[in-house]
């Protein structure tokens, strides 16, 4: 409790001495809870267009989100400063990017760990006024009898709960997804064929796998033809080499034969030229 004190002061006095650009939030778990935790909350400020998903004027920045507070968490406790549109948690600050809608309870879970960063989307400007105006109220809390946050032991049961899939739910969903799977291989394989072999607007042609060979099946006898190719390959190029070889041998021995005439022929001259019977003229 007092080093979460002692920390939630150092936030507090960084919080000051940035100016009024940022405010520090207090909030607690609980009612029970001694030392509040504080966020830091400002107004979202980016350059024109660089953000898209998160509008400057209507965009509340918050800063040392713990883990245990979520989206919906943040959504009920901004939604007394005005109607909050969207609340999109982070890991880090960065410019927001569309996120794709996860459809699957089983797959695609992130866990969350350590300190996040928040963006909360009112519907008007006065929001975000009213949001930093909540540093000067007391505590607010975010674990009500009405929406109680699971921590704890209770947290552990929820998420081994969650944790086990149901094999008939899970084999639906794969189903519907493969469905629509071929389906859109289906719808692609006929804009190919359609487009083959048709020109675009510069006259482009545009070449597809279509109209290759395709490739031989995976079945044994395929195989065994694939390994008797090959085999036969190997025996050719070996009997290749061998009249190489033969060929290179036999013209070594005709070099060797032309060397001994040669020496034969430099012997007899110089017994002719011995005799004095050489007359080359």
């Amino acid at each position: 409790g007092a080093a979460r004190g002692a920390r939630n002061g150092a936030w507090a006095a960084a919080a000051s001495q940035t100016g009024a650009s940022l405010a520090a939030l207090a909030v607690k778990f609980a009612e029970r809870q001694r030392s509040p935790h504080c966020l830091l909350v400002k107004e979202h400020q980016v350059r024109e267009g660089a953000d898209t998903l998160h509008p400057p004027r209507r965009t509340l920045f918050v800063l040392n989100v713990p883990p245990y507070c979520g989206p919906d968490s943040l959504s009920r406790l901004f939604s007394r400063c005005g109607r909050v549109q969207s609340v999109d948690i982070y890991d880090k600050p960065g410019p927001g990017e569309k996120k794709d809608k996860l459809t699957s309870k089983f797959f695609d879970h992130k866990t969350v760990k350590g300190f996040q960063v928040a963006y909360v989307v009112f519907r008007k400007p006065a929001g975000v006024q009213a949001a930093k105006a909540l540093s000067q109220e007391g505590p607010l809390l975010i674990s009500t009898e009405s929406h109680p946050v699971k921590t704890g032991i209770s947290k552990w049961i929820a998420n081994y709960e969650a944790s086990i899939v149901d094999p008939k739910e899970l084999k639906a969903e794969v189903d519907a997804y493969m469905q629509d799977y071929d389906k859109k291989m289906a719808e692609e394989e006929a804009k190919a064929a359609k487009e083959e072999g048709v020109p675009d607007e510069e006259g482009w042609v545009k070449v597809t796998r279509k109209g290759r060979k395709p490739g031989l099946p995976r079945t044994e006898a395929a195989n065994l033809r694939v390994l008797e190719k090959e085999k036969r390959k190997r025996a050719r190029k070996e009997l290749l080499n061998f009249y190489a070889w033969q060929h290179r041998e036999s013209k070594r021995e005709h070099i060797a034969q032309l060397r001994k005439k040669f020496e034969e022929d430099k012997q007899r001259i110089a017994l002719m030229r011995a005799q004095r019977k050489f007359r080359p003229y």
